[in-house]
């Protein structure tokens, strides 16, 4: 089946727009779904409308804080929504953007995505996963929260990826003909092309903005050990895309 139309929760959100350019570059037929755009995927209002004729939802709606239990409320009632409101409608699938390592985590935004994954998993529609490696945008955002010139960020091992890329990579597999996985088969990554830290990173960009950044050890982050030893770096079967965060800062204004 020729899949043509798309519905993306979180459109207009830092990854959606990538994935609707991504869709339209690539000749789908897509529908925004945000509340700038008149659906709101936790109260319902114009999700019935907007999935009409939609054939596959992509997921990349995210909550704007790092609050656990805020975070898990919203992934759950998202997830529970998407899957009522697109059964309706005649969805085939669902496909989604998680965060490498959530399967691992215990606390933090990292474990309401987790909650996320099993919530969307555990409905009637067909999903796909594709876990993410955190962004090269989030590096500005974590700079902007730490207003001053000087930012405290830790040196806890990243392997930052653009958001393009992970909008490339989730569109081929919400694309891709073949039924999704076979339980037991590890959940697709995508990742940048090199490890490095966030206050690697940081430093970079901070040298443009003018701010110093101190690295820390992130021992206040939630599951600090966890990171430390790695458990949020891609696996042995991800998918390691370009560019590097250096390359990507120059190509921003």
């Amino acid at each position: 089946m020729s899949i043509t139309t798309f519905a993306v929760a979180g459109a207009t959100g830092r990854l959606g727009r990538h994935v609707v350019d991504v869709l339209t570059e690539r000749g789908h037929r897509v529908v925004p779904m945000s509340r700038a755009t008149g659906v709101d995927i936790i109260t319902g209002q114009g999700l019935a409308e907007a999935l009409t004729g939609a054939e596959v939802v992509i997921d990349v709606a995210s909550w704007h804080s790092s609050d656990q239990d805020a975070a898990t409320e919203f992934f759950r009632t998202s997830a529970r929504n998407l899957h009522e409101y697109g059964r309706k409608a005649g969805v085939a699938q669902i496909a989604m953007a998680s965060i490498i390592g959530a399967d691992k985590a215990t606390a933090g935004f990292l474990a309401a995505k987790k909650v996320h994954e099993e919530a969307l998993l555990s409905g009637p529609i067909p999903v796909r996963i594709l876990r993410a490696a955190q962004f090269h945008e989030f590096v500005g955002q974590l700079l902007d929260w730490q207003q001053g010139d000087v930012a405290y960020l830790p040196e806890l091992p990243a392997q930052l990826v653009a958001c393009r890329t992970v909008a490339e990579e989730l569109v081929g597999l919400a694309t891709d003909p073949t039924a999704p996985a076979a339980p037991g088969t590890p959940i697709p990554e995508i990742a940048g092309p090199r490890k490095e830290s966030m206050a690697e990173a940081a430093r970079l960009l901070g040298a443009r903005r003018g701010i110093k950044i101190v690295g820390v050890d992130g021992s206040g982050m939630p599951d600090a050990e966890l990171a430390a030893a790695g458990a949020f770096l891609p696996g042995p079967h991800a998918t390691l895309a370009g560019p590097t965060f250096q390359e990507w800062l120059d190509t921003q204004p």
